[in-house]
């Protein structure tokens, strides 16, 4: 009996497995509008995905979440090739933030103080579960979250390890913590 169980729970995660790993997220529609546009940094054309959004007006504002201290906006306006105006007038870089659970709560207090109710959260298509799963926790329920992934080619490793981190962060959210 306790051997059937044990089987049952290993095959349930190989299914969990496939499903992530085979359907992974995908980018949202570039026209649809929302009132910002959220990234969380540590994944190549992460920002650069944001930055097209806020450039074609589809978000009013972008945050850039988990940005490194020592980064100064002009440095960031010259490494992406955008103009200096465009970094003043609508993009804030967020320094608290050091992991999801951070970026999560960074954003949220940030799209709370400008009363936002929807937001673009663009990060790799194999983090975005995760990475939404933090988002909608510390977001009141009433902020719409639009998923828009940056298609990536992730190593088999990179999705194993993901996967068990989202696995994790769904037993413990279901735990309260």
């Amino acid at each position: 009996m306790i051997l059937r169980f044990f089987s049952f729970l290993l095959l349930l995660w190989i299914i969990g497995f496939a499903w992530f790993a085979i359907d992974l997220p995908r980018p949202a529609s570039a026209d649809t509008h929302t009132g910002s546009v959220v990234v969380l940094t540590g994944g190549a054309g992460r920002i650069d995905r944001a930055l097209e959004i806020v450039g074609s007006k589809s978000a009013g504002r972008l945050l850039i979440s988990g940005v490194d201290r020592d980064v100064k906006p002009k440095e960031l306006a010259a490494e992406y090739a955008r103009s200096g105006d465009l970094f003043d007038c609508c993009i804030d870089l967020g320094f608290q933030a050091v992991d999801t659970r951070s970026n999560a709560l960074e954003i949220a207090r940030w799209a709370a103080r400008r009363g936002d109710k929807s937001v673009r959260l663009v990060t790799s298509d194999w983090h975005m579960r995760r990475a939404r799963l933090e988002l909608e926790r510390a977001m009141p329920p009433e902020v719409q979250i639009l998923s828009d992934a940056v298609q990536t080619q992730p190593s088999l490793g990179t999705l194993f390890i993901e996967y068990n981190k989202y696995l994790m962060r769904r037993l413990a959210a279901l735990a309260g913590v």
